[in-house]
């Protein structure tokens, strides 16, 4: 086994969740072009990270939580920026938006995330 191989390994060995992506297709029939939400990518292993971040306001007299949430999952995935990325972890089902470029390495791809609102 070579070292990528190796690293990758001991990367898949910390997922503790399982995702489905959702992307939305636009379908046209009888010339009338819908948007259909398709599961592209289905249980694929992941992990999601959460990081929480204080930053002071202009004030300085308070500290406003903002929580950085980043998924970990197999970089030959080809998650679009918003994408629907349902997550379920330890029972639990989360939704997640995709929101924006992943940085793929060798190992793993990092995606940041954003909870779900709807399709804009």
């Amino acid at each position: 086994m070579n070292y990528i191989a190796m690293a990758r390994s001991a990367i898949e060995s910390h997922y503790d969740a399982t995702c489905n992506i959702i992307e939305k297709q636009s379908v046209t029939e009888r010339n009338i072009t819908k948007n259909n939400k398709e599961i592209v990518e289905s249980d694929k292993p992941c992990r999601v990270s959460f990081e929480d971040i204080y930053a002071n306001t202009e004030t300085d007299t308070e500290a406003k939580k903002v929580q950085k949430i980043k998924l970990f999952i197999a970089p030959e995935l080809n998650i679009k920026p918003g994408s629907k990325i349902v997550v379920t972890r330890k029972g639990r089902t989360t939704e997640y938006k995709n929101s924006g470029e992943p940085a793929i390495y060798d190992t793993h791809q990092e995606i940041m995330l954003e909870l779900w609102k709807g399709w804009a």
